[in-house]
């Protein structure tokens, strides 16, 4: 992997609902910084693109940016898309949906009833490889169901967003995640530290 160029995306994203509250998920970003340290072990050339996670790498040896809100991920994507990656891994939980209208103050308190407007944001993923093409592209896949629709609903991102590789995560049960080509599945794991071993393995064959 040495001097490979990598871009790897980690954490959730905001979407704001007025000045004070923000729209979210759950996302730690460790997968995707356990990712971004193997990749670096490896010799690769690694920038992190980090959300706002509960604990952030500090001092971790290769370049992190921070984001926090989709609009600012979404320009950071670009920008470093006018540049030539070996690998994107985007790991980042991304806002599915925004708030149609965002309230100029803060909401008040106490209201019995309150009532959001969503809209779907735009899928990143989608974006990469159109300014991409020959990027090696790894997406990620959260679920909460069972192995079989979990698999199922992951590999739709071949088509969607024309990945090379696709991890599909789910949470039930403890964690499991599983490696996808087109077509086959290629490995699994029953912790994120083995998952990253694997996958940079892959990896490793496919640079």
């Amino acid at each position: 992997m040495r001097n490979k160029k990598v871009l790897i995306t980690c954490g959730p994203t905001w979407e704001a609902v007025d000045p004070i509250r923000v729209l979210s998920n759950r996302s730690t970003g460790e997968l995707g910084q356990r990712l971004a340290r193997m990749f670096h072990r490896a010799g690769a050339k690694v920038t992190l693109l980090e959300g706002p996670v509960a604990e952030p790498l500090k001092n971790p040896g290769f370049r992190v940016e921070k984001f926090c809100f989709y609009q600012e991920l979404r320009d950071l994507l670009k920008k470093h898309l006018a540049r030539k990656y070996d690998c994107v891994a985007h790991a980042a939980a991304v806002s599915d949906y925004r708030v149609k209208t965002r309230n100029r103050s803060k909401i008040g308190s106490g209201q019995k009833k309150l009532r959001l407007e969503l809209l779907p944001n735009p899928k990143l993923i989608d974006t990469i490889k159109r300014r991409q093409p020959r990027t090696f592209l790894v997406g990620f896949k959260l679920e909460s169901g069972g192995k079989r629709a979990l698999i199922s609903r992951s590999s739709r991102l071949f088509e969607t967003a024309h990945c090379d590789l696709v991890i599909a995560n789910t949470l039930q049960k403890g964690y499991r995640g599983y490696i996808l080509k087109p077509g086959d599945l290629l490995d699994e794991a029953a912790s994120r530290e083995t998952l990253t071993k694997k996958l940079i393995k892959h990896l490793r064959e496919n640079l």
